[in-house]
This record gives structure tokens, sequence and C-alpha cells, in this order.
């Protein structure tokens, strides 16, 4: 039995923001986005999404009737949930009229919940053969105008569901772990923006990559000489680049070649959306499918990380069903019909937030499936347009 990611979908608002555009903003010089930090487009996210309607738009892509049927869980990996106590996972097994008879929990460890939540689902399915697992990792990144961190930020979902027989990547048995307690990145309850060390933050992710990698190989006796590609979580595409350098002296030139060839494929759509916290090692994993060249069985090693913090390294392997023609089609379409908005636009959405009183939003420019609407009764109103 081969148990692993069985279907996969994506997310985001279509609005974005051109780096260029930011940083003559900024008067920075453009460079300094596209190529020191790797990024040349954010998503710009409206005061009418948040965390549960973009896993809905992302989860309601792939969902048949007869996968609602077989659902035993949903598990919503985000550090951007909508209340304090209840799960956006409930939320969303509203949203999508999912059945009742389901677990569903919502997961926090900053950018690594949606890989806690895979690693869960493959040992529930492994146990349950004929059940399937919905994961999501769904957030917005924010830091603030006109910080550091700002061209950093983004947002968007990743929905994946696992069962076996797995159609796109089946996961392999082994892999390993590492936690410490770090103050890389933080956001306390009182604060919308979160708080962030970017250079101890990039020097825990390296250190953390090559510790798991290192601790992978003695565990697993592979070598990166095993390995058709490494995916990584992409916060900004050059962290992933400096961590895969970190570990291309263990191998030859033509090693290094393919790997770093099979690195640009799988940062081509996160430069252009941004930061996705719990699902940028998935939209990573989607455009490395969509873009790279990589044959049935190829070995993929994917590497997760969340600040504060903790990294994963695991392994999948490439299924021979697996079709990356249907991926390239929905990220065209994707593309295609966002929206640039100018720099004072994104700084007037940037800085909208929901009051602490009832409201009623405005959501003829949103052109989602599924919206938030406003707030009754500190209760908040959410909307599937199919059933408007």
């Amino acid at each position: 039995m081969t148990v692993g990611i069985d279907k996969i979908a994506f997310f985001a608002p279509d609005t974005y923001v051109d780096l260029t555009d930011l940083a003559q903003a900024r008067d920075v010089d453009p460079n300094k986005y596209l190529i020191g930090i790797g990024q040349s487009e954010q998503t710009v996210v409206p005061v009418t999404q948040d965390a549960v309607t973009m896993a809905a738009n992302a989860a309601s892509k792939l969902l048949t009737e007869t996968d609602r049927q077989a659902l035993g869980m949903v598990l919503f990996g985000t550090e951007s949930g909508v209340d304090h106590s209840k799960s956006a996972a409930v939320y969303l097994r509203s949203l999508l009229d999912l059945p009742a008879s389901i677990r569903t929990v919502e997961l926090k460890h900053a950018c690594y919940g949606a890989t806690a939540g895979l690693m869960m689902a493959k040992d529930y399915v492994a146990l349950h053969p004929e059940k399937k697992v919905l994961v999501i990792g769904s957030d917005i990144a924010r830091y603030g105008l006109n910080t550091p961190g700002e061209v950093t930020q983004g947002g968007g979902a990743v929905a994946m569901l696992v069962s076996q027989n797995a159609r796109i990547l089946a996961l392999e048995d082994d892999s390993v772990v590492k936690s410490e307690d770090a103050m890389d990145f933080w956001r306390p309850l009182y604060r919308k923006e979160a708080l962030v060390d970017g250079h101890a933050s990039e020097n825990i992710y390296i250190d953390f990559f090559t510790a798991v990698f290192d601790d992978y190989q003695k565990l697993t006796g592979r070598t990166i000489e095993d390995f058709d590609a490494l995916s990584f979580h992409l916060p900004f595409t050059k962290m992933g680049l400096k961590a895969l350098r970190a570990v291309l002296p263990q191998t030859n030139d033509l090693k290094r070649h393919r790997l770093l060839e099979a690195f640009e494929a799988s940062r081509v759509y996160n430069r252009r959306v941004g930061n996705l916290y719990t699902g940028s090692l998935y939209l990573s994993l989607m455009s490395l499918l969509a873009n790279g060249e990589l044959p049935a069985g190829s070995r993929i090693g994917l590497f997760s990380y969340g600040s504060g913090a903790e990294g994963e390294f695991f392994a999948g392997q490439l299924m021979p069903d697996f079709d990356p023609q249907a991926l390239q089609a929905d990220f065209a379409q994707f593309f295609g019909q966002r929206r640039r908005v100018s720099v004072p636009t994104y700084e007037r959405l940037f800085n909208q937030s929901l009051p602490d009183h009832d409201v009623l939003l405005d959501t003829k420019a949103d052109s989602a499936r599924f919206v938030l609407r406003g707030i009754t009764h500190d209760q908040r109103q959410y909307q599937d347009r199919t059933k408007a």
C-alpha cells in the first residue's frame, strides 16, 4: 500500500503587488528584492479573505463526493487562526458540507503545521486504508508596511488529499525531526504582525536543514545521490537556495547541476505568490511538479521548517499516474487572471482589518467562491456564492 498525496490544490486571492513597484516606492534597488531575496511578486490578501475562506477555495477544487464520504479527518495547519478556541477546521467542514462524523482539528507550529498534519494523515490512513484525510496549509503572512520583512509577506492556501494508492507522491516511512526552543520568529496574541529576527531565522533554518538531512542519511543509509530533487519551505526563495548550497558539496558537478535545476523549477510559483507560511513547502512542491522534468519513480526530499523551532526532513516518490499538465493549466489560469495593484492600493488593502464589532463587508471586488461577509454578534459570517 502506498500512502501519500493523492490530490493537491492551491488558492490565493487574485490581487498582487509587483516588487519592482514596491522597491521604487521604498527607494530601494529592485534587485535587492528580485535577486537578494528571490521574490518578484506578492499576493495581497483583502479583508474578505481569511485562513478559512482560502482553505475552502483550495479544497473545493479537489473533493469529489466519493472523497467526501471517505474522509476521516480534516487537519488544518495554520498560524493565522480566526479564533483562540474554535478550530478553523470545523468552520471549513461546515463551508464544504463535509460529513459530521469526522475529526476537525487545527494544528499550530508556525510554518510547520501542515507538515504535522501530513504526517498524522499518513499514519491514520496506514491504519485505516479505506479512509482519506484532508490536510490544509492556509495563512496570511504579515510583517507590516515599511518593515524589513515587508517583502516576505503574502498569503494563500494549499489543500492535500491523503489516501492509499496515492496518485501524486507516495510518502516514505523514514523521516527525521528536530525541535528546539528558539525566538527567531513569533507573534504574541496581542499583535496582528509577526516579530522576526531575520538573521537568526536564516541561520537556524539552515542549521536545522543540515542537521536533519545528516541524521536522515545516518538513519536510512541514503545520500544526496539518491535524490532527484530537494524541495524546501520557502518563506522567500533565496532562503531555500542557501540551504541547498549548504549540502551541494556532498556530490559531484553533474548532480549539483541537476539539483539546482530542480530547485529553480520548485521556486517559480513561490517567487510570484510570496510567503504562505504553512503552505510554502507544498506550493514549492507543486511548482517542482509542474515546472520540473522528473520521471516517475523520482525521489523527492522535502524540508519543512517552522520557526520557534521545528524542522523535518522526509521523502516521497513520484507516482507513474501523475500528469503535470493539469497543474500547469491551473496555475497558468491563476496567474493570467490576477490583478496588479498599485503600491497605494496595496497599502490600503493591507491596512484594512476586521473591527471588534459587527460589520458587513463589501465583497463585490472579491471574485472567489468563498468569502468572509463580516461579523454578527462576534461570529464570522462566511458565504458560499454557489448557494447565494
